[in-house]
């Protein structure tokens, strides 16, 4: 186990060095100029504008500023913003904690109602429930997650006033309200991001549990008298989690590209917010700093599903 974790965390930096190139090109072919952008409207002369250009190394062949800026990585300098004033890694890092705050509750709320769907649908295939989960699936992967949360913004914020329209915290709540305050506001944005992370592991989890439950140990169990609940819990349970887990991993990602949207809509403080008002102003430290936090966040969830599923399941062999 502890090689294979070393073989995939050094198979995962290239993966990651791909990523920051490809990002950086893609960064600089879009239309717009970061010096003109910080500037404004202000009519600043020429003089002074290829001065800035110079100072943030913009000058340069787009060649030689991806060589500078892997030199700087590799020193461990992630940059400095242009329109922030502040270190890279200071104001990602700001911005990360409250990402994670809700993505991550998203994730395993949409993980376990998920599972609990799809064992519940599974008990009468094609039934009513089954048909309605797999209707719910094909509804929620139609419809873009932006639009859902316009929706909610307008029902259940500004025509029912059940929920804030925007923001993370009242900064009148204090003391005890703190986390009653902060829930009343994940509430709408997180029951979407839970929502979408549901449909795509419950789609896994009802196709696993009905496959594992037509295998034949499955039916030699009932044959011999055991309980349905039994079969369940001790035989179909174990074996159809493992994709299931597999799926969890890449539904990290998929949740936290969804939640930049969300941020934006919400106005929720975190890096996708942070991420769209860096494209607009073509703040390129900052997008390269996005890129390396979210690919590495990735990769890592990925390392850790797979780690779960072969404690699960010993019969996984991993290469060296």
């Amino acid at each position: 186990m502890r090689s294979f974790i070393i073989v995939r965390l050094l198979t995962s930096i290239p993966v990651i060095l791909v990523i920051l190139l490809v990002s950086f090109v893609l960064t600089r072919l879009v239309p717009g100029d970061p010096i003109v952008a910080l500037v404004g409207d202000y009519p600043a002369p020429p003089e002074f504008i290829e001065e800035r250009r110079r100072a943030f190394g913009l000058d340069q062949p787009i060649y030689l500023q991806a060589l500078i800026y892997f030199k700087n990585l590799f020193l461990g300098d992630f940059g400095y913003s242009f329109v922030n004033r502040l270190p890279v890694m200071e104001l990602i890092l700001r911005r990360a904690a409250n990402t994670l705050l809700l993505v991550v509750p998203s994730l395993v709320i949409g993980s376990i109602v998920a599972v609990l769907l799809a064992s519940m649908a599974i008990r009468r295939p094609g039934g009513r429930l089954d048909t309605g989960l797999t209707s719910l699936i094909l509804f929620v992967d139609s419809i873009p997650i932006f639009w859902v949360g316009q929706v909610f913004i307008i029902v259940f914020a500004v025509q029912l006033g059940l929920f804030p329209v925007q923001g993370m915290f009242n900064i009148r709540a204090i003391g005890s309200n703190v986390v009653l305050d902060f829930l009343w506001h994940w509430a709408l944005p997180g029951s979407i991001v839970s929502t979408f992370a549901m449909v795509a592991i419950a789609r896994v989890a009802r196709v696993s549990m009905i496959e594992v439950s037509r295998l034949d140990f499955i039916t030699t169990g009932m044959a011999k008298g055991l309980s349905k609940r039994r079969v369940f819990f001790r035989h179909i349970m174990p074996n159809a989690m493992i994709p299931v887990i597999a799926v969890i991993g890449y539904s990290f990602g998929q949740a936290l590209t969804s939640s930049f949207m969300i941020e934006a809509v919400f106005g929720w403080p975190g890096i996708g917010e942070l991420f769209l008002r860096s494209v607009g102003s073509r703040d390129y430290p900052v997008l390269q700093g996005i890129f390396l936090l979210t690919a590495t966040l990735v990769v890592l969830s990925n390392l850790f599903s797979d780690i779960l599923s072969s404690l699960m399941d010993p019969r996984i062999e991993y290469g060296r």
